[in-house]
């Protein structure tokens, strides 16, 4: 647990170098800028939005942005209870909390790569061996061109926006294999996957790294040209959530992640950028 969390620590650390170290891409804004933000919620959005943080308060001397993950749907209650400014979100509202009138801005978009250990011979899944495999009707890796061993399904807690949106992708009537091995957050999935022999799971395209092997589904990779026109299945829009329209010190920090620099420099380091920005 600790050599995982060292890892999402980097990952957020890293990003906040490279913004440092990239000319051109401050977004200006309001020096004068004062007030407190709580933002809570997927651990997707997690890194870029703490990134986005302190480049903020560098702009904003005078502002405080506290930023927690918990997963999207703790960040969805957070927002329409009031104790959180901004929830961040990976997946589309269910009926009964968009009927709440949260408003939504987004941000990004986002692929949802499933991955297997490095080690693993199988290149790609059809959706329907994924769905398959994910909801317990394929257990073998011989089943789809692999070698003669068992799979292993990592799969997400039940507050995750990248679960949700994964299941309403994938998955069609079919319901998650329950013995499945359940994990906190994208990283501890990558982990786990890229040391277990016959894992699988699946997470953020923002989180891949070369632990982990990505499968093509149906023979389609999620990369950033798939994404944009929208060509790999598992495609996601990410939000930051208000309870209304929004204003004040919550709207500057908005304001600010959809700044073209800010989109460039930091959302577009792991995701699709929502505006068009120059590379």
């Amino acid at each position: 647990m600790a050599k995982t969390t060292a890892k999402l620590i980097s990952l957020i650390l890293t990003s906040v170098i490279l913004i440092a170290s990239v000319a051109g891409c401050q977004s200006g804004g309001n020096e004068n800028g004062t007030g407190r933000v709580t933002i809570v919620g997927s651990s997707t959005l997690l890194p870029i939005i703490q990134a986005a943080s302190e480049e903020y308060v560098k702009d904003h001397p005078d502002a405080k942005v506290d930023v927690q993950g918990g997963g999207s749907s703790v960040g969805i209650e957070s927002t329409i209870s009031g104790t959180a400014a901004i929830g961040m979100c990976s997946r589309e509202l269910k009926p009964e909390e968009a009927e709440k009138g949260l408003f939504k801005t987004p941000i990004a978009v986002d692929a949802i790569a499933i991955i297997v250990n490095p080690d693993n011979p199988v290149h790609g899944l059809t959706k329907e061996q994924a769905m398959k495999i994910f909801s317990g009707k394929i257990t073998n890796w011989t089943e789809v061109g692999g070698k003669d061993e068992e799979i292993i399904l990592i799969n997400r807690d039940e507050a995750s926006g990248t679960r949700e949106a994964f299941f309403k992708l994938l998955m069609g009537e079919r319901d998650f294999l329950k013995k499945a091995i359940i994990q906190p957050g994208s990283g501890q999935v990558r982990s786990i996957v890229g040391q277990t022999p016959g894992a699988v799971g699946y997470l953020s395209r923002g989180y891949v790294t070369n632990e982990v092997k990505v499968l093509a589904l149906d023979s389609v990779r999620p990369s950033i040209s798939t994404i944009r026109d929208k060509t790999y299945p598992l495609s996601r829009t990410l939000y930051l959530l208000t309870k209304e329209k929004p204003r004040g010190p919550a709207k500057d920090f908005i304001d600010f992640v959809l700044s073209p620099g800010v989109q460039k420099c930091i959302v577009g380091t792991a995701y699709e950028p929502i505006i068009e920005v120059k590379k």
